[in-house]
């Protein structure tokens, strides 16, 4: 007989119809019909609970109510998109638009990207002291999920990564939700934002897996030198640390001012280049981002590649159509467009310094590049507040200015400001924040004493 007694009749002649009966004799247990459930109980994974975005959290606990004699000035949110006065390149523009009419796009694309898009990449990002090919690349649905596949591909539960602080909120976010624990290094705002390396090199055990350096730097605008990049790699190779290198603000530097990355520098400290289009060529909602595999002496091998193309297979890689005008886009967008863009980023970031640098209280520092400045508020003086998010907060109630709070960066007593808005509109923002301050700002008792001899 067949197994389990399966027995096959055939139909006349042995044609045509099968008709097969299956006999199993399994004996059940009369007790396990009643373990069905007797009620719903569906509820949240651990890994949503543990889910949490810091910025999120706090601005959804403030209370945001403008003045309603001033219209609303937000110099809060990171998307150079939203007040239109920064408008990407016409060439940008025509290249999806040729994708589109291409037909060509329509369909799956590897999950990695296709080859012609992950070599145009690889083209574009090169150098003899960083040679990339197309094996090299991993496209991704922004730059957030580049993130989120470096960290996933280097780092287990229980292990440890290193982030900046003050640093981008989403690395915590990603990091915590997978059950792997966050340590901050310390950036020095005398500095110019450079990291503590002493800091950063005690906080370094057995269990860390990763070292996150963002540069330019979200929230601070800050660049790093060539020889403070040296160091951070120094740290990372005498404790065999690899690097996950987030740089999508690569290249959104001020005239004066050189942005180097990181991996060429590097001679044996493996690197996970994280980048995107979306701010360089101001379409964050393209949501098109790459991965640059930087391996040295083979440290990396085959592994961590198979890693990421493995995690890839999750989501199926980004938009086709935007990979389709990628090529065009990297190659064709003319320089002035990069010049355009930086020179306003840097003409706003100087009237905004040289505006809040004379308003007593507060202590801007002035970025090098990105979209940011960050301003210290020294709150000794502002004492109707007890912090930066009740500072802000009141911004907003008194000013209709809202800048968020440093602490959704884990840094408190300073806020961020971005500086993407139409420059009348920054020119206001000041003059507002300056009022605000001289309402609010009280002289320590020995400035008064000083001041009365």
């Amino acid at each position: 007989k067949l197994p389990h007694a399966v027995q096959v009749n055939n139909g006349i002649n042995g044609n045509s119809v099968h008709h097969v009966s299956v006999r199993t004799h399994v004996s059940v247990n009369p007790a396990k019909l009643k373990s069905h459930r007797q009620r719903w109980n569906v509820r949240p994974s651990e890994m949503s609970k543990k889910t949490l975005n810091p910025i999120r959290a706090i601005v959804d606990g403030m209370k945001l109510t403008p003045n309603p004699e001033k219209p609303m000035i937000a110099l809060s949110i990171g998307d150079p998109t939203v007040f239109g006065n920064m408008p990407t390149d016409d060439t940008v523009l025509q290249a999806v638009k040729e994708a589109i009419d291409s037909h060509k796009y329509n369909g799956y694309a590897p999950s990695v990207g296709y080859q012609k898009s992950r070599e145009a990449v690889a083209n574009f990002y090169s150098c003899p002291e960083a040679p990339l090919e197309d094996k090299d690349v991993i496209l991704s649905s922004g730059c957030s999920q580049a993130i989120e596949l470096a960290i996933s591909v280097l780092c287990n539960p229980g292990d440890n990564i290193l982030v900046p602080r003050p640093g981008f909120s989403l690395y915590k976010t990603l990091a915590v939700s997978m059950g792997i624990q966050v340590k901050h290094y310390n950036l020095l705002p005398e500095k110019s934002w450079e990291i503590d390396l002493q800091h950063l090199e005690s906080l370094i055990d057995d269990k860390t897996a990763c070292l996150i350096v963002n540069n330019p730097s979200n929230p601070c605008g800050s660049v790093f030198s060539r020889e403070h990049q040296h160091k951070i790699l120094s740290v990372a190779s005498r404790n065999c640390i690899p690097i996950l290198a987030d740089e999508i603000y690569g290249d959104m530097v001020f005239p004066g001012c050189d942005f180097q990355p990181l991996a060429p520098l590097s001679s044996d400290v493996p690197i996970l280049s994280c980048g995107g289009l979306a701010k360089r060529w101001l379409v964050p909602g393209w949501r098109m981002g790459w991965i640059l595999i930087h391996d040295r002496n083979y440290i990396f091998g085959t592994g961590i590649r198979e890693g990421l193309v493995k995690l890839s297979q999750r989501i199926l890689g980004p938009c086709t159509v935007v990979q389709g005008a990628l090529e065009r886009i990297l190659n064709d967008t003319p320089p002035e467009f990069y010049q355009g863009t930086i020179s306003f980023l840097k003409s706003n970031s100087e009237i905004c310094y040289s505006e809040l640098s004379t308003v007593p209280g507060l202590n801007p520092v002035m970025p090098s590049g990105a979209m940011y400045i960050m301003v210290g508020i020294e709150m000794e003086h502002f004492p109707d507040f007890q912090n930066d998010v009740e500072f802000t907060e009141r911004l907003v109630t008194e000013q209709s200015v809202f800048c968020l709070p440093a602490t959704a960066f884990e840094y408190p007593n300073f806020f961020r400001i971005v500086v993407t808005v139409p420059e009348e509109m920054m020119i206001e923002a000041c003059i507002r924040i300056r009022e605000f301050c001289a309402r609010h700002y009280r002289p320590r008792s020995q400035d008064s004493h000083e001041l009365d001899q």
